[in-house]
């Protein structure tokens, strides 16, 4: 039976509202875009600790951008739910910028690099930033931990439950489970990221996803 993990989440929030303190949460990003909703949607229930952490950026320029971008948006977004506080619950964002260890990606995926983007190099590469969530998460004895990367629908959501729920028996950890593009999570992204003006990249990251990218633009243009 497929399980439905944006009502699984809705259940575990169900349980947690009116807990005080807030439960805390350590949620990795893939990018402020696709983190724009999801702050939204759980900084009412949790105190979040962003984690960007995404080895697999290519080229080098590509990452300290998106990481800008991040870091700003939680800022301009923190002080706009601030002002807004007195019409909804916000708990406060925190940051933390993890390592850029772009070799560790490589190694990761080494044998893999002809295989097609959404198939198991994708999968080793959700396992790298989810375990190295995990262990952010267990260093700063947060409650629980989860990524943004499911709101994008080319990611496979499952996977990404999967392997969380594996790395949360192995570290002890809680993990959220989630669905983020449901309930037009991901459209909703996209309206944030027009309304704060963000920069929004045209591929994953990596250097394969950029390759099969500028494939589709060049058949593009053949058409």
């Amino acid at each position: 039976m497929k399980r439905n993990y944006q009502k699984e989440m809705e259940q575990v929030i169900e349980k947690l509202q009116g807990r005080e303190p807030a439960p805390t949460l350590l949620l990795h990003s893939c990018c402020a875009p696709c983190s724009s909703y999801v702050l939204q949607y759980l900084s009412q229930y949790f105190q979040i600790t962003v984690l960007y952490y995404n080895p697999n950026i290519y080229p080098s320029e590509e990452y300290w951008k998106r990481v800008k971008e991040q870091e700003i948006f939680i800022r301009r977004y923190s002080e706009h739910a601030r002002e807004e506080q007195a019409a909804s619950v916000f708990y406060p964002i925190s940051f933390v910028e993890g390592e850029f260890e772009q070799s560790r990606f490589y190694e990761t995926v080494k044998g893999m690099e002809h295989l097609p983007e959404g198939g198991e190099r994708c999968f080793l590469c959700y396992e790298l930033r989810l375990r190295k969530a995990a262990e952010y998460a267990k260093r700063l004895h947060m409650d629980y931990f989860t990524t943004t990367l499911s709101i994008s629908p080319l990611k496979n959501a499952g996977k990404l439950n999967e392997i969380g729920e594996r790395l949360a028996q192995e570290y002890g950890i809680s993990y959220l489970c989630s669905d983020f593009k449901k309930k037009d999570g991901y459209k909703q992204s996209v309206a944030l990221s027009k309304e704060y003006g963000m920069y929004r990249q045209d591929y994953c990251g990596c250097v394969f996803s950029k390759q099969e990218r500028e494939r589709q633009k060049e058949s593009a243009l053949l058409d």
